[in-house]
């Protein structure tokens, strides 16, 4: 009885061909895990800020190239290249192009933000992955088209916008077909920008191309290295922040600081009696220069109570009364309502010469 038990807990060896049925069956689900591991991606998030500050760098260095030659160029014949800006624009980009991107290097801004381009469409990972930052950089036929779109298509259509306007294409008395060119070019313009408006939505939402020329081109902005800084600090970029913030403010209360009500209330803090007495009052109250045409503001009575004689520019005051109706003197604060050559006849201040 002992002897049948001990038999029954015996384990019963396994077949000789076992091993082999095993393996055939496990052998494809083992491929297909290897494939899988073998074509995917690791899913990357690059910094939509990282790359718009790229493009910003970008725009004010060639904003500083083009102001020393501009500078350079001044000393020689002022103005000379005001009418060949758009080929100086094209030139400068052409630099940038040709000594970073088509050199494998990344421009001035998208290497202080720690990226580099990336060729979407050789995204074939073979072996093993590390960071997902892998990838080659921009095939000869990418850098090509980059540089037509960027340089050559911006040219070619500030050109174009520029000699349309001069030859003012969209005026009712132009030949048809100058106002159907004209038609086409806003139609075109118009259809970039709505396709412009509709990538950056995309962009907000996967980080992936700036704009309509890196989507047309698969090509991607990554970081250069995974454990390298931003070369532009966060100190920097606060400073920058309300710099930036500051200058607004100021640029929306300097216009309420030209009120006349205003500059009463504050008259008595910045001058005081004496040097009200000694203020010259020959020169123009706006531009603070002698009149070239003098003119009187009308029914003003602080030139015969409080000044010997107030005089204004004809264009200082026909600009303001023009600009603004209700238009007050600058010193007495009284509306004016007309103006006066001076030793000449009144004038409507909404006549023209």
């Amino acid at each position: 009885m002992s002897s049948i038990s001990t038999a029954n807990l015996l384990p019963t060896p396994p077949q000789e061909d076992a091993w082999i049925v095993t393996y055939q069956k496990l052998l494809p689900h083992w491929q297909s895990v290897s494939r899988s591991r073998q074509h995917s991606t690791i899913p990357i998030s690059i910094s939509r800020v990282n790359q718009f500050d790229a493009a910003r760098l970008d725009i004010e260095m060639s904003a500083m190239l083009k102001e020393q030659l501009v500078k350079v160029f001044s000393v020689i014949k002022p103005g000379m290249l005001f009418q060949y800006e758009p080929e100086l624009d094209a030139f400068l980009e052409f630099l940038i192009w040709r000594f970073s991107i088509w050199v494998d290097k990344p421009t001035p801004g998208i290497g202080l933000m720690n990226l580099r381009y990336r060729d979407e469409r050789a995204m074939e990972i073979r072996g093993k992955v590390r960071t997902g930052l892998e990838g080659p950089g921009l095939t000869v036929a990418q850098k090509i088209w980059y540089c037509i779109a960027t340089v050559g298509g911006q040219y070619i259509w500030a050109r174009l916008q520029s000699f349309s306007a001069f030859r003012r294409w969209g005026d009712s008395e132009q030949r048809p077909l100058a106002r159907r060119a004209w038609g086409l070019i806003q139609r075109i313009e118009g259809l970039y920008r709505i396709a412009s408006f509709g990538n950056l939505l995309i962009f907000l939402y996967t980080g992936s191309y700036r704009n309509l020329i890196e989507r047309a081109l698969r090509a991607r902005l990554v970081y250069g290295s995974p454990n390298m800084n931003r070369a532009v600090s966060f100190e920097y970029m606060n400073r920058q922040l309300v710099w930036n913030e500051f200058s607004e403010m100021l640029l929306l209360l300097l216009p309420l600081l030209n009120s006349p009500t205003i500059k009463n209330l504050l008259r008595p803090f910045s001058k005081d009696k004496s040097s009200g007495s000694s203020e010259d009052v020959s020169s123009c109250p706006i531009c603070q220069a002698s009149p070239t045409i003098p003119y009187l503001a009308l029914p003003c009575q602080h030139s015969y109570d409080l000044f010997p004689v107030c005089r204004y520019c004809y264009y200082c005051l026909r600009t303001r009364c023009a600009a603004a109706p209700s238009f007050r003197c600058s010193r007495c604060s009284e509306p004016v309502v007309a103006m006066q050559r001076q030793g000449g006849m009144i004038e409507s201040k909404t006549h023209t010469q």
